[in-house]
């Protein structure tokens, strides 16, 4: 009978043990890997190289040394670090030693640093010598100061009170692969990049991190023959959990310790990178570098992309390079991505415009995700699939944060209803694929309208002179509020005036939607490489006219 509380015969002597329940935890990635491929290439960094199972015993070495300074369940150990070899290692290492891993934005300043460490009561900082004068102005900001160890420490820095590679000759390579008693505990500590006030500490659990590696590895096709150029910032989400959705494939990390265009080019030529992921920002460095940086690719290279919805124009340019590019959504709440456009075969008759067009959705949800919906703000039900009525994404499931770190109201809220509120309004088309139009914050209303900030972007960045785009709401006596562009100029463009901007969006947009005015110059961006629009409203309502 549905719904009956009493033992079923199922729940009789078929007790959960050791011979059949196992942890998930991505910490048996690596172990997978070593002992299917532990000969076989696992990290390059410049001239360094390691196989998996050199990386493997690295990171056991790790998680001893760590334990035998008294590093265990429940404690924090930091890292800032630039994408190396090191950083890698530590999201092994740190798990294995039963603390949570917090990996820092190296772009923040000190007081944030300061913050974190705080925040997250860290016991142990492992510090990359090229952040270290930072490092060492925010430690002088704190009152509980953690061990310090120096990453590349040749520098000779103040900080440090010990050295990474000697820290690591005092640790047992044959360190236990050690796993949490419970996939629910904490694995990785993330912060929100945040716009106003503090960050966010978001948690993430075992489980979640062993799950959606093994979606990424899936969802973008990575293999033991993949080689994958780390673009994407390790510290960001734990590199979408990248870093241990490559290893659970078998495939090699090729480490970029700064995004420079020509790098790209030629490590993809002399590595024979595969996949690489990055942010809309990314995509648009690879297409506007200059020419002699930019070499033919060898072979079709595949790129996912996350953040706001690329512009047809960049996936479009992206393509005639030679990248193919898939378009992933998610946010830090959700390990990074959480959705997928998965392409369509029917999509391959449909002209360059149209197919970017498709690709640019967000699309359907991940498949280790769990469940998503768009709902309705106003009467709580989900809304037609007819491509025009917002409503909110909601998310649920094996990959949504535990929650935020000693801030139980704001966990509440976000997790409200059973499900996780993302802040993005979007459109559920015929075929179920979403499409995000706006965050919740950035729609303009416009005499009772509706507009969406990103369909104007999509326009600007198609015009043939602008680099960059992004609009905003201005406040207006008449309407209430109407569009504002901000626009980067390409390097080479001709001359090009705000009327040249306004009558573009007239001949691709409805009237009412056409930005009334126009401001150049470069973008304010945060430490992730998002456009401030907070920033740019605030620039926009002190703009005269």
């Amino acid at each position: 009978m549905p719904g009956r509380s009493e033992p079923s015969i199922y729940d009789l002597n078929l007790d959960r043990q050791r011979a059949n329940h196992r942890p998930l935890s991505p910490v048996d990635h690596l172990r997978w890997s070593t002992d299917v491929f532990g000969s076989r290439l696992a990290v390059i960094d410049g001239k360094r190289r390691f196989t998996y199972g050199e990386m493997a015993q690295r990171c056991r070495r790790l998680a001893s040394a760590l334990q035998q300074r008294g590093t265990g369940r429940g404690d924090t150990v930091s890292i800032i670090a630039a994408n190396r070899a090191e950083m890698l290692e530590a999201h092994y290492g740190i798990p294995m030693s039963g603390a949570v891993i917090n990996a820092l934005n190296f772009r923040l300043d000190a007081a944030s640093i300061a913050f974190i460490l705080e925040h997250a009561e860290s016991r142990v900082l492992l510090v990359d010598s090229t952040f270290a004068e930072v490092v060492g102005e925010a430690l002088r900001m704190t009152k509980n100061r953690p061990l310090v160890i120096g990453i590349d420490s040749r520098t000779n820095t103040t900080i440090d009170d010990l050295d990474y590679e000697e820290f690591l000759a005092g640790g047992d390579p044959d360190h236990p692969w050690q796993l949490p008693d419970d996939e629910w505990e904490a694995i990785s500590l993330c912060y929100t990049s945040g716009t106003t006030g503090n960050p966010k500490g978001v948690v993430y659990h075992h489980r979640g991190a062993y799950l959606n590696a093994l979606g990424n590895a899936f969802a973008f096709g990575l293999n033991s023959r993949s080689v994958y150029l780390w673009t994407l910032p390790m510290f960001h989400c734990n590199g979408w959990t990248y870093t241990w959705g490559v290893t659970a494939a078998g495939g090699t990390h090729v480490c970029l310790p700064q995004m420079r265009p020509a790098d790209v080019f030629r490590l993809i030529g002399e590595e024979g990178v595969t996949h690489l992921c990055g942010a809309p920002i990314v995509l648009n460095m690879l297409i506007h570098a200059p020419e002699h940086e930019k070499h033919p690719l060898p072979h079709r290279v595949e790129v996912a992309t996350g953040g706001a919805a690329p512009p047809r124009a960049v996936l479009e340019a992206m393509e005639t390079m030679g990248f193919h590019v898939t378009h992933l959504y998610g946010l830090t709440e959700t390990y990074g991505p959480s959705t997928i456009c998965v392409p369509q075969a029917e999509w391959e008759g449909l002209s360059p415009g149209d197919q970017a067009a498709r690709v640019a959705r967000q699309g359907v949800r991940y498949p280790t995700l769990g469940e998503s919906r768009v709902m309705d703000i106003t009467t709580g039900k989900d809304v037609p699939a007819d491509g025009l009525t917002m409503g909110e994404l909601l998310l649920r499931g094996h990959t949504v944060m535990k929650g935020y770190l000693k801030n139980p109201q704001a966990t509440e809220k976000a997790l409200s209803d059973g499900w996780f509120h993302t802040g993005d309004l979007a459109v559920v088309h015929a075929d179920g694929y979403v499409e995000v139009k706006d965050r919740s914050k950035d729609v303009i209303i416009s005499g009772g309208e509706n507009i969406s900030s990103l369909e104007i972007e999509d326009v600007l960045y198609r015009h043939p002179d602008v680099m960059e785009a992004a609009v905003v709401a201005k406040d207006d006596e008449k309407w209430g509020e109407t569009p504002c562009a901000f626009v980067t100029l390409k390097a080479d463009a001709r001359k090009v005036e705000a009327d040249d901007i306004i009558e573009w969006c007239r001949q691709h947009l409805a009237r009412f939607k056409v930005p009334r005015h126009v401001v150049f110059g470069p973008l304010p961006k945060t430490s992730t490489g998002k456009v401030q629009k907070f920033t740019l409203r605030e620039i926009a309502n002190r703009q005269d006219g």
